[in-house]
């Protein structure tokens, strides 16, 4: 007689089946996220430095005539990297120091408490980046075609050679 628990174990391995099926989908969808969003900000921050520079400096950042032009590099050029899924953990770090940098400064006078700080996308992105680091590009990404081709190299058998 069959029991609500083989019934609770089938549909257990239909939904861990299915959610194997699509595990591309979360780290394909927060790189191209994460890299669409921090190309057109980098641009956007690259076009605009004059006056990045002066809210850099009115945020009190030190340098902003450095800083400015370097986080609006590092947000365009990771954010080409995370699109591409090139050096995805990599890249990613930056992203989560210029994020920290934002918090830090810009977003300070509206940090009350935790809720606030969890409210903040570049808190939201730190999680993203930080989550990215952790479990890598995925499977469509060039970071796996270099990953297979080395793996791939790896396996090569190497030739035993003769001394005479």
């Amino acid at each position: 007689m069959p029991t609500s628990n083989t019934g609770l174990s089938k549909l257990r391995r239909l939904v861990l089946r299915v959610a194997s099926s699509l595990a591309w989908v979360p780290p394909t969808l927060t790189r191209l996220t994460l890299g669409f969003v921090f190309i057109e900000s980098g641009w956007g921050k690259l076009h605009n430095l004059p006056k990045i520079v002066a809210y850099f400096g009115e945020l009190g950042i030190p340098a902003p005539q450095f800083q400015a032009p370097l986080a609006a590099g590092t947000e365009f050029v990771c954010g080409v990297l995370l699109l591409l899924g090139l050096a995805t953990r990599v890249a990613s770090l930056p992203i989560i120091g210029v994020m920290i940098v934002a918090i830090i400064t810009a977003r300070r006078p509206d940090l009350h408490g935790l809720s606030d700080l969890f409210g903040f996308i570049e808190y939201l992105y730190i999680a993203l980046c930080l989550w990215l680091c952790a479990h890598g590009a995925g499977p469509i990404s060039l970071d796996a075609v270099i990953a297979k081709r080395m793996d791939a190299a790896d396996r090569v058998p190497v030739r035993a050679t003769t001394v005479h």
